[in-house]
């Protein structure tokens, strides 16, 4: 691999305008398909083999009029202080809503009067009219939306409050300035990591081009893919950390090489034939990560990683080809002016120790205390992990500026929290003698689990399926609301049992149950797959056995710490206002699973850059001791280089108005901290300092049974090594030299 990538390395240095026109053109052909794409029509979330999904497909079924996957209003009017909603003026500008929503679109499919429909608080004081659409909210026109919007502004002027909840006014999340101040953050940390604004500026370039095809193809596709919202956010978010961190590593053993005197086409293939293998390994993991979410078997999730790990493809095909040609374009300008002037000067400046020097031998000397610090410390910040609660956000999670939320906070006060999540209890009575008394027993058997309202069974025309809404006591969120659930589901199956009637619970509130409950029980399964991936990957890089198992109980430490870090901030609330946390809730139910998809290409990006280092020194015949010094003297700089602008770009993220991305990019930010910082950079070394030899320990058996996948390019140093100088010479008279190994 490693000669091919060299090659290629060459080949793009040598053909660079050709090379830079190609990607400046994908990039243009990928910003017009998304700009003359159309607007998606459609998020479905589907959540193959639930109880919830099953209901809802046979509501669908059995009741083909009433467009179960449409969008949905409320309209929340609270009444002035000292008033009631049925005053004769609120309850003509009332009814005045209810009309203007009915005349307002042809896209409506049912607009509940709220006074025919008892939807008005006990104390008279709030009131909701409950509007249905024909299609759902990816389809709403925006005459549609404009109406809603509209309707209560007049009754706005005469005193009532009014808000709308629902999901007919879903909007796009932005993520605000943040973003913007994450990448400049890495800009500076690449200025201070280089001493060249050229160099700091081409992993910056190459990532936006990355970021800008990737993101446009997510949106060019997302009609016809079916992709949701937040899909082109998290895409940009890991395209972004992992483009800039890629190049940045091409970039650094570019200038390596040309302070080993190499002539610039010859560093440009060497740089992209080691540090670029290291690239292709690093973005293989990520994607295999991000793709094997697809055995959780939830489409949403399957796209969502599909979509992110296309476009870290795409950062790494960009590392491997434009980064070098662009290095063509920079010339000597990509060195630093002290480093050109020493190279003019034919004076290479003697090498003085550097931090990661210093940090490498003081770990040498307090092994154990280093581990132990670095265990104990991650381990108390994972104690809350023990407490994970995972689930879905509603309303109550959105800013508390935005109507939505406050119609969630009206719907609470008047009327309780349930009413923000009613349960939708579907009764199959096709196999019951007596499909009414059936839809009776199981109302009963409700209301004795104690909800707050169970209302009349509905019967669909052919009189074979009931509908009857329940409204819990608590929020939809809430644990006390996910055991109605339970208690209505195994209410169910006794009277199946007895009646031939089936029970199913579905709605927003159960779908949320039903998604987080199967994220739940992938959550190990996946854990298993990715941490047997990344020993036997990291075999056959290290060949060693023990500095693969190091690896990966090293990254379980750091994903478990970063699970910690999530639940004391978004499940607890410790530290909520200063991230932006309005109200604690349980975890977003795919930011683990996601979590550890992203994290452990990372995990791996870190580990394959700090440790072929040592094992090159190594077997290059230095003591264990001191190969742990030249990995850190060759590393550490580019490493917490790169660690830094993992999390500088993934805390511009938190500054989402949506609480998903808020609360994953808090989390990889987090976890990029404990896994470069405390991991990588301080329990790996302690760790291989206290194993010496034995940490390079592999069976002669295995060692011949494994393939040489040549990571750090061995092979490629030993050819090029054997071969004359003077071969393949570039660029008009850039000749090989022999390489000193």
């Amino acid at each position: 691999m490693a000669t091919f990538l060299y090659k290629l390395g060459r080949l793009a240095f040598r053909r660079r305008r050709y090379v830079a026109l190609v990607w400046v053109a994908l990039l243009a052909l990928a910003g017009f398909g998304a700009a003359s794409a159309s607007t998606a029509t459609s998020s479905s979330f589907s959540i193959p083999g639930t109880e919830a999904q099953r209901a809802f497909d046979l509501l669908e079924q059995r009741f083909p009029g009433m467009s179960a996957d449409g969008a949905t209003a409320r309209v929340v009017i609270e009444a002035p202080e000292g008033g009631k909603v049925t005053d004769s003026g609120n309850k003509s500008e009332i009814t005045g809503i209810v009309e203007k929503l009915e005349s307002g679109s042809d896209q409506i499919a049912s607009v509940a009067d709220p006074f025919q429909t008892e939807a008005v608080s006990q104390d008279g004081t709030t009131a909701y009219v409950s509007v249905s659409y024909k299609v759902n909210s990816m389809e709403l026109t925006d005459k549609t939306t404009d109406a809603l919007k509209e309707v209560g502004k007049d009754a706005q002027n005469s005193g009532m409050k009014v808000e709308i909840g629902g999901d007919a006014l879903q909007v796009m999340p932005h993520t605000g300035a943040a973003e913007i101040i994450g990448v400049a953050i890495a800009a500076v940390v690449l200025v201070i990591t280089f001493g060249s604004l050229v160099a700091a500026g081409l992993p910056l370039v190459t990532a936006l081009i990355g970021v800008g095809i990737g993101v446009s193809l997510i949106t060019a596709l997302a009609n016809v893919l079916d992709l949701g919202s937040t899909t082109s956010i998290l895409a940009m978010m890991i395209g972004l950390a992992v483009g800039i961190d890629y190049a940045l590593f091409i970039v650094s053993r570019y200038r390596a090489e040309l302070a080993e005197g190499r002539e610039h086409e010859e560093a440009a293939g060497r740089a992209v034939g080691t540090a670029g293998s290291a690239v292709v390994f690093a973005g293989l993991t990520v994607v295999i990560a991000l793709v094997g979410l697809a055995v959780v078997n939830i489409p949403m999730l399957t796209k969502m990683g599909a979509a992110a790990a296309g476009t870290v493809a795409i950062a790494v095909i960009i590392a491997l080809t434009l980064v070098p040609a662009l290095l063509g374009f920079a010339g000597k300008r990509v060195m630093g002016r002290k480093a050109r002037k020493a190279a003019e000067a034919e004076n290479r400046p003697e090498a003085k120790p550097n931090m990661g020097t210093r940090w490498a031998r003081f770990v040498l000397r307090k092994p154990v205390w280093v581990l132990l610090a670095g265990v104990l410390g991650l381990g108390v910040i994972a104690v809350p992990a023990a407490s994970l609660e995972m689930g879905l956000p509603d309303d109550g999670a959105q800013p508390k500026s935005t109507t939505q939320r406050q119609a969630y906070d009206m719907l609470s006060d008047g009327f309780g929290p349930g009413f923000n999540g009613p349960l939708m209890v579907v009764v199959d009575t096709k196999n019951s003698s007596d499909g009414e008394a059936a839809a009776e027993r199981v109302s009963k058997e409700i209301e004795d689990i104690g909800v707050v309202a169970v209302t009349p069974a509905t019967f669909n025309e052919a009189g074979d399926t009931a509908m009857i809404t329940v409204i819990p006591k608590d929020r939809p969120s809430s644990h006390a609301t996910e055991e109605v659930v339970h208690d209505i589901r195994d209410a169910g199956a006794g009277i199946k049992a007895d009646t031939g009637a089936e029970v199913l619970v579905t709605g927003a509130t159960a779908m949320n149950i039903d998604f987080s409950q199967k994220m739940n029980d992938a959550l190990l399964p996946y854990l298993a797959l990715v941490v047997g991936l990344a020993f036997l990957l990291l075999m056959l890089v290290f060949r060693s056995i023990l500095v693969p198992l190091k690896a990966a109980l090293g990254f379980l430490l750091s994903v478990v710490a970063a699970l910690g870090a999530v639940v004391a901030v978004f499940q607890w609330g410790w530290l909520g206002s200063l991230f932006g946390v309005e109200q604690t809730g349980p975890i977003m139910s795919m930011m683990p699973i996601f979590m550890v998809g992203v994290v452990f290409g990372l995990a791996m990006d870190y580990e394959v850059f700090l440790v072929t280092r040592m094992r090159e020194a190594y077997v290059h015949g230095e003591s264990p001791g001191q190969a742990i010094v030249t990995g850190f003297q060759h590393g550490a700089r580019v490493v917490t280089a790169a660690a830094v602008i993992m999390m500088a770009v993934f805390a511009g993220f938190i500054g989402s108005t949506e609480q998903m991305v808020k609360m994953i990019g808090f989390s990889l930010a987090v976890a990029v901290l404990f896994d470069a910082f405390v991991v990588r950079m301080a329990i790996v070394p302690a760790v291989l300092a206290l194993l010496g030899k034995r940490a390079w320990w592999l069976p002669r058996w295995l060692d011949r049974a494994l393939p040489n996948v040549d990571v750090e390019g061995e092979k490629l140093h030993k050819q090029l090594t054997d071969e004359p100088a003077g071969s393949e010479g570039g660029d008009g008279g850039g000749e090989r030299e022999l390489v000193r190994v």
